[in-house]
């Protein structure tokens, strides 16, 4: 999907975005505020002591945010990135175990840890065990997946407000770590309690909220409501992320235009996807994105399978790739072809000539946006 963007010269300015195949299959013109440049979206972002270079992070991803596409991704640019999601009761009653999903090292900083659960005793215990591993800790209050309804973790929580209050008031007790909640719009399609979820968390000592205007029961289908994310800002003094149909560079600055939010946090715009957080920089400052050539794509591949290699040995970093792989080929000729080659590799040698047969694609393959 190639992407454009151009600054006209028109009195009140304009960045025009050229999108064949955006989220409203429309060409999108984005307001320079004030007369500021497209560059000025990118700016620091501050969440209590936490000060970020700059307001485009990765998302925590159940199955993916391990210390490996950590690393790829804050190579890239992210200004922080996020664990998977941290069970509490496995951390307050099986420690050692789930404490692997913690394994970090220096270059992996700032560090955000999501947990999940529904008892604030159980909350506030596992901030207290997990605050010397990372530099902010988020509450997920919005992973729509029956598993984790089901225990009343995730956007279950959507439907008890004084629960809410009750878990925000013990872990913001319990740590002096930036304390910010990622929520959902609301259990049901109408029924958004967002603005109410978000006064709450404020009231209670939350530094941050993270939006993804779509409702539990939306899941990831249909159309995320970003002037959800616009509202969630006027009503809230603290900082307000926004999350939700990020998948290429333009979505990111748009996302920031539309809604004044204050960062944007990338979550399965970056599957197989790295480059996501450069080329938002890239267009930022110069209007162009950077087109991803096919050696790109297949050092990108190498690099992450030496990076999980070295973290989980040979075997297991074959049967990571293999569904990264997946992600990895997508929007170029052939791509298929791939697919379901990696579906029969075995090990990291299979997962190598997978990526030599993607670097020896011709570049007019690529697409200048993933």
């Amino acid at each position: 999907m190639a992407i454009k963007i151009s600054i006209l010269p028109l009195p009140f300015f304009f960045a025009v975005i050229i999108c064949p195949k955006n989220r409203q299959s429309k060409s999108v013109v984005l307001p320079l505020f004030c007369g500021r440049s497209v560059h000025n979206l990118l700016k620091q972002l501050i969440i209590g002591r936490l000060t970020l270079p700059h307001n485009v992070v990765l998302a925590p991803l159940a199955g993916i945010t391990n210390l490996p596409f950590r690393l790829l991704c804050r190579e890239q640019g992210a200004a922080c990135a996020f664990t998977e999601m941290v069970s509490v009761n496995g951390l307050v009653r099986e420690g050692a175990k789930t404490m692997v999903l913690l394994k970090s090292r220096s270059a992996d900083h700032p560090l955000g840890i999501q947990l999940f659960g529904d008892s604030p005793d159980d909350l506030a215990e596992a901030a207290r065990m997990v605050e010397v591993h990372g530099d902010l800790l988020d509450i997920n209050m919005g992973c729509p997946v029956r598993k984790v309804v089901g225990t009343g973790a995730g956007s279950a929580l959507l439907k008890e407000p004084l629960k809410v209050a009750a878990i925000v008031r013990a872990v913001r007790k319990a740590t002096r770590l930036p304390l910010t909640i990622k929520i959902r719009s609301g259990w049901h399609c109408g029924d958004d309690v967002f603005l109410e979820i978000g006064r709450i968390a404020e009231a209670e000592g939350c530094d941050a909220v993270t939006l993804h205007p779509r409702s539990r029961s939306q899941m990831f289908s249909g159309e995320a409501a970003w002037e959800q994310i616009r509202e969630l800002k006027g009503a809230l003094s603290i900082p307000v992320l926004g999350s939700g149909d990020l998948f290429t560079a333009g979505d990111a600055l748009r996302m920031l235009s539309e809604t004044g939010c204050d960062g944007v946090m990338i979550a399965r715009g970056a599957l197989g996807n790295p480059w996501i957080f450069r080329q938002i920089r890239s267009m930022a400052d110069s209007g162009d994105a950077n087109a991803v050539t096919p050696f790109e794509r297949a050092d990108m591949i190498m690099r992450h399978l030496a990076l999980f290699s070295g973290e989980c040995g040979a075997a297991v970093a074959a049967r990571e790739m293999k569904k990264h792989i997946g992600w990895y080929a997508r929007g170029f000729a052939g791509a298929a072809d791939i697919r379901r080659s990696a579906n029969s590799a075995h090990s990291a040698d299979d997962i190598r000539a997978l990526a030599e047969r993607i670097r020896c694609l011709p570049a007019a393959c690529e697409h200048a946006i993933h």
